[in-house]
This record gives structure tokens, sequence and C-alpha cells, in this order.
């Protein structure tokens, strides 16, 4: 739709209005005075308020050390309104896309405006503390539904004080579970649900088991479900969260039914315990999870699964892998009601600052179960501020059109209602008027199969009505955020500014700058001589905290790969002994976390024997750990081998026992300068920092302060000591094209932006009031 087209259609609604108002009594007229216009583009006017509103928020918003003058503004101002007309001339704000977009935007907006902010924050900051914490519960149910008769939902809570009374006096709480509860699993773990954190049971349960002491039974609480008695078994500290890696060999569950003694159970035992004994023998678990494991899913990542927490695996899994410790350790053969299992520890991650968690515990806040506290907050606010006039006859009528079909889901409004009710109101919320049969056809989109024997379709068609009169309160609310909000409108005009400007600027300028390799080479060719290298220097720039540092650090960059000073446990054997234990693996585990999270690693294994070994033994100890590191997906380029036999320098002479000869050790090396740097700075983080590159004048305060030639020279600076080493010196030059084609894509989008700009002033004559301006430059 055009301006035009618009200023049209609002005259027109002006003229009805005025018609209609000549028709009524009349009145004192009070003339507006109307908005002064700073600027006008063609037909289009920005008020002086509209315009100062903006550059306040420019202001405040951005760089403080960048602050834009108001003549400055004013420029960028016009620059924006132009791209914005020429997207509406366009039609772009028409677009089924865009109204998509601005709705999405608006939904998000609308919510920080709608919600009780203290209420999130107090129930976020709850979730955190009590995410602290890990709770042993167990629960009787006393189920009944949420939409039961008055009689039927007292009936299920007097039950559940009778038990609790029961419960009180000495009874077996997993008896009485077994006896009572209507939660199916109660049978066979007797109302047990496990440890569990924040948001792994509904809210009212979780409120139970944090507030109830240990030991003590709850008063009887009420979820959607009925209500429960919760018994907190234990509390104890977070344990974090795991990653870990594991090998599933299923059991059918007939086969787990039956026993030990059953076919399928012997088969599955003996399969996990042949991928446990070649664990044993150092065989890479990635290898065995994809020949072995049934897990479709992960077997092909080598067993790996996604991080989890307590609570979200089942409880013998749980257990296994929150009781290793090391990463690259693993269990024996457990089972599960999966099959059995072997797990790899991969890492274990503690509980996250509140700072990392807050924004995830937010949006959890609002989405889980204690959403519908925040619902309710602003219900009742909003009550407080608009009138809700219900119609008893038409309401009374109106709900007595529940029957059993609502209650299995397939209710359907009648072709012919009561005069009484149809097209009557049936509420009236700040005076605005809803049908009966706007009610009952929400009553037909949000009805469900109710399957609990006490459900009422009285009551059901009773909450249905209380929700669509919540409903429309929030939908008047959210309806006029513009107007109760200046500055939610101001966001909302910024919004749908900004996204016709992206659309825009990617149509005129940015998609074309990036095609168009003729102009840009046009460009290029043209201004070559602002696209320069000035004088360069290739160089290092070694900064370290005194001479002893600096003499280390170099003799470790002397020659690459450059020996890394980390030691490395070695591995000690018996006589002839050339197979790994189990305690050696483990250690090897280390050695392998070190080199697959530092790619640029190598690693020298080198081995020995004493004199009383046989000749091939101290071969074989190399072979053996070169073998582990290689089917554990280290590299063979990676490893280099050395084996000294029976005469391993520093190591006591002689053909007799040596304890000390028997061994393999390792000496780590790397091919990157920054591994050198990170080993440098492990006891004292940020003592050394090593910077390489190409650099030009006042790009580096200790190039600048030596004389620009190859070669090294040390400064004493700052209070450091420092190693400058120019390799060479590049001669200032002409950038080719594509050394410049970033700068020149930039340049060249900028010219196209120009362009562009100059026809819309054309389009749409630019018209500054200066006497505004100058009233705001005061």
């Amino acid at each position: 739709m055009t301006s035009t087209h618009f200023i049209k259609k609002a005259s027109g609604i002006l003229v009805v209005s005025g018609l209609l108002a000549g028709c009524k009594p009349s009145a004192p007229v009070v003339t507006k005075a109307p908005e002064p216009v700073i600027l006008k583009l063609g037909n289009k006017s920005f008020t002086t308020d509209d315009f100062f509103q903006s550059f306040t928020k420019n202001q405040i918003n951005g760089d403080s050390t960048r602050r834009t003058d108001l003549r400055e503004y004013i420029d960028l101002f016009t620059n924006l309104k132009l791209k914005v007309l020429a997207a509406e001339q366009e039609g772009r704000d028409t677009t089924e896309g865009f109204r998509e977009e601005i709705a999405s935007y608006r939904k998000q907006l609308a919510q920080s405006y709608l919600n009780d902010k203290e209420i999130i924050e107090h129930l976020t900051a709850e979730a955190y503390e009590r995410l602290k914490e890990e709770i042993n519960v167990s629960h009787i149910l006393f189920a009944v539904a949420e939409d039961a008769a008055p009689a039927d939902t007292l009936a299920a809570y007097q039950a559940a004080l009778d038990a609790r009374k029961q419960l009180l006096g000495g009874t077996d709480f997993s008896t009485a579970a077994r006896q009572y509860s209507k939660d199916p699993t109660a049978a066979t773990n007797g109302g047990n649900l496990g440890y569990l954190t924040a948001f792994q049971v509904v809210y009212p349960i979780e409120t139970a088991a944090y507030t109830t002491p240990v030991g003590n039974i709850s008063t009887p609480v009420r979820s959607r479900s009925g209500y429960h008695l919760v018994k907190v078994i234990d509390k104890r500290p977070s344990r974090g969260k795991v990653q870990v890696a594991h090998i599933l060999v299923r059991v059918s569950p007939s086969a787990a039914a039956s026993g030990s003694g059953d076919e399928g159970q012997k088969a599955a035992k003996a399969r996990i315990d042949e991928v446990y004994d070649r664990l044993e023998k150092g065989e890479s678990f990635d290898l065995l999870a994809k020949e072995f494991s049934d897990d479709r899913e992960s077997r092909n990542a080598g067993g790996v699964l996604p991080v989890f927490g307590v609570g979200q695996m089942v409880q013998p899994f749980e257990e296994a892998a929150y009781s290793l410790t090391r990463p690259g350790s693993y269990s024996k053969p457990f089972q599960s009601n999966y099959g059995w299992h072997i797990v790899r520890l991969i890492e274990r991650q503690p509980l996250e600052p509140f700072e990392s968690l807050a924004s995830t515990l937010r949006q959890k806040v609002v989405t889980d179960t204690r959403g519908e506290i925040v619902r309710k907050t602003l219900v009742e606010r909003l009550r407080k501020t608009y009138t809700v006039t219900e119609s008893p006859e038409v309401l009374a009528k109106t709900l007595a059109l529940a029957d059993s079909s609502l209650l299995a889901g397939k209710w359907k409004v009648s072709a012919t209602l009561d005069p009484v009710i149809d097209k009557k109101p049936i509420v009236l919320v700040n005076k605005q008027p809803y049908t009966a049969n706007e009610f009952l056809e929400t009553v037909v989109r949000r009805q469900q199969p109710r399957r609990g024997p006490t459900s009422s379709a009285a009551v059901q068609m009773e909450r249905l009505f209380r929700r669509f009169v919540d409903d429309k309160l929030i939908e008047q609310e959210e309806a006029g955020l513009e107007k109760k909000y200046p500055e939610f409108r101001a966001l909302m005009n910024d919004i749908r500014d900004g996204v016709l400007l992206s659309q825009v600027m990617e149509t005129n300028v940015w998609e074309k700058s990036l095609t168009d390799s003729l102009g840009q080479r046009a460009h290029y060719e043209a201004s070559k001589e602002k696209f320069r290298y000035d004088q360069r220097a290739v160089a290092s720039v070694l900064v370290t905290p005194n001479d002893e540092m600096l003499k280390q650090a170099s003799e470790m960059l002397a020659k690459s790969p450059y020996q890394l000073r980390r030691s490395v446990a070695e591995l000690n054997y018996g006589v002839n002994q050339s197979a790994l234990t189990t305690q050696q693996r483990e250690s090897l585990f280390d050695l392998l976390v070190l080199m697959i999270k530092n790619p640029e690693y190598l690693v020298e294994v080198s081995g020995s024997a004493d004199g009383t070994e046989r000749d091939t033994v101290s071969a074989s100890r190399v072979r053996t750990v070169v073998n582990f590191l290689t089917t554990n997906r280290i590299p063979i380029v990676r490893i280099m081998e050395k084996d000294y036999g029976k005469f391993r320098p520093g190591a006591l002479g002689g053909k007799g026992k040596n304890d000390k000869a028997r061994r393999v050790t390792f000496q780590l090396f790397s091919t990157s300068k920054q591994d050198v740097e990170k080993v440098l700075n492990s006891k004292e983080p940020g003592a050394v920092k090593l910077t390489e590159g190409i650099f030009a004048k006042g790009t580096n305060p200790y190039l600048d302060a030596v004389e620009w030639k190859p070669g090294s020279t040390t400064l004493r600076r700052d209070g450091k000591v420092v190693k400058v080493t120019i390799d060479r010196i590049d001669p200032p030059r002409i950038k080719t094209f594509e050394e410049a084609r970033g700068a020149v894509i930039n340049e060249y989008q900028a010219i196209l932006e120009k362009q562009w700009l100059d026809r819309l002033r054309q389009q749409y004559p630019v018209q500054l009031n200066e006497e505004e301006v100058r009233k705001l430059a005061k």
C-alpha cells in the first residue's frame, strides 16, 4: 500500500467520523495543536518529537566515545527513513513473510511487558539454588482429575490425609505406596522416584521435596494428576553433569524377565564379557562400540551420549556413570532394563555459575509448570485493572450445554442455539463484549479427551470459560501495549524499520557489491593507489618477565618440533613384562586426553629393558604402547618411537637386574609455538607472550623500539625482558586485487549506497525545518 493510498483512506475515515459526529448533540470543540514537523521526505512527515526520541536513544545506547552530534544524526535519520520509504514503495511491508516476522518479534518483545519480572527473577534464583542439591524422594499418588467434581476432589484429599496419618503412625511408606498409589511404577519401586533436582518433576512436587525435612512426609500436594504425599529420603550436594560413551548389548524383554538362566540372557552376558575382555587388552572403546553396540543412535559416534544430569537416566546407568572419576576410565559390565552396558567417562561438569545459566533458567521458568504461576500473577494484575462483567443467564445456559462428549473430546456446537445465548454477550472484558458463540468455538478447539473416571463435563466447561476470560484479558493487554508503553511502540517501530532496512540494503547494496566482480575490479583499478602496504617487518616478539624465563623460552623455541617440558607419568614393568596392566592403561588415558585436546602435540615413546630380560622385550613394550595410542585415534605420524634396548642413558649399567631400566617414558613435543607459550604460562598465566606476524610501523611498541633490519634484539622495557626477532623487511607496495578485495568491497558498498540514496532524494525531496533544528540545538 502506498503512502498516498493510506492518506486517502485515512481521509475517508475522517469524513465518516465527521458525519457521525454531526448526529450527536453539539459539544465544545477542543482543537489539538498539530505536532511540529522537523523533516519531510516527499509527502511523508516526521515530527520533532519522533526525531528527538530517536536521537536521544542513539546517544544513550551508542558508544560514548563516538557520540553523534545533532547535524550528523539528521543525515543518518534522513537516510534511514529514505530507505524505509523505498521498502514501503516496493510493498515489502505488506508481504505475508514480513507480517509474520514482525508478529514474531512483537510476541517475543511483548512477553517482557506482560510477565512480572520480579516473579520470574524469584523463580529463576530459587531454581538455581535447588539445582545445587539433589533430593531422594518417594511419593504416593491419590488420583483425581483436575476437572473433577468437588465431591471427588474432597474424597481424594481426605484419602491422602488418612494415609498420612497411618504413615506418621509407623506404616511403611513403600508398603503404603504399593497399596494406595495410582502411579503405575509404585508396584515395582514402592513409590521411590530416586534422586531428582529442579525441573524434573512438576513444580508442586518439587517444592514439597525441597521444603520437607529428611525423613518427613509432606501434607497433601495438589498436581494435575491428583494429591501426592511426598517423603524425603535423603539430600546431597549436586554431582553436576556427566558425559559418557557406552556400549549396549540388548536383552529382549522376555529374556530380561525370565532371569539369568535364559539362553538370551546368557548370550548377551557372554557378548558384553567379550567386549570387556578386549577393552582390558587395550582395544579402542570407539571401535568396539561400532562393532558391538546395539544403540543405533550412538554407536557410529563411538557410543558417545549427550551430557546428562541426575534423574535423567535409569538408576543403574546413572550410578555407573557417576561412579567413574577419571576421564577415560570405564565401568565393568552392568545390567539395566535395556540390557548390558559398559560406560566410559568422557568428562564431568560441575554446576555452572548463575550468570551462565540465568538466561536458560528464565526460559525454563516460563515454559515448565512454573509458567502457570507467572500466568496467574499476570491475570491477577489485569483483573485489578480491567473490569470483567459476566452475563449470569447467558453463562448458566451456555455452561449447561456440557455433556459426556466433552470428556471424549468430541463435543460440537449445536446448529441451532437457544435464542437466549445465540450471539449474546457472555462476558464483557473492559466493556468489550464476547459472545457465547465465540466461547463455544473456543471449547471446540481446546477440548481434549479426559480418561480419568473422576472428570466432570460441567467442571471442564467451567474451567474452559475461566481460561477464555483470562485469555481475553491478556489479549487486550497485549493489543494495547503500544498505547500503554511509548517505549514499546518506539521499539516496535525500530524493529519494523530495521527489518525493512535489512531487506532493501540486501537487494540494493550488499548482494550487488558481493556478486558484481566487474564493478569491484573497476573500482580497484581506478583507485589502486589507495590500497597499499607500508613497509612491514616479518617478525616475532617474545615478552617474558625475566632473563631466566627468556632463556628457557628461547631454548624451547630453538628447534621444531618444539620440546615441551611437560611431565607425563612413565610406565614401569616387571621382568619380561610387556602387556599393559589395568593401572598402566589408566595412566595412558591421561596421555591420550592430552594428545586429543592438543592436536599439535607429538609424543616420543621410549622403551628400555634391564640386562636380565629378553632382547626383544624393550621393543615389545614400545610397540604395545604405540598400538594402544593408535587404536584410540592418535595417528602414527604424531608418535615417535625410541628403543634403547638394554642401554638407556641415565640407567645403571651392567648386565644385572635393574628396576629403573624396565620402563617406557614419554616426551612431548609440538609443532605449534603457542603450545610452548601455554606450557611456559602453566604456573603463572600471562607471564610469557609470543606474537608472530607481519607488522607495519606503529602496530607493536617493542618492534618500533628496535632498528628495522633482520636479526634479534633483546630489550628491557616496562619491567619485561623482550626478544624481538626480525626475519625480513618487506618494502612498501600496492596490494594485489586479492589482498585488497575486502577493502574494495567495503568501498564499493559505500559507492552503491550513495548512488542509491541520491536516486531516493530525487524521488522523495528532502525538506528540513531549520527552525525546529535550531530549537533542538539550543
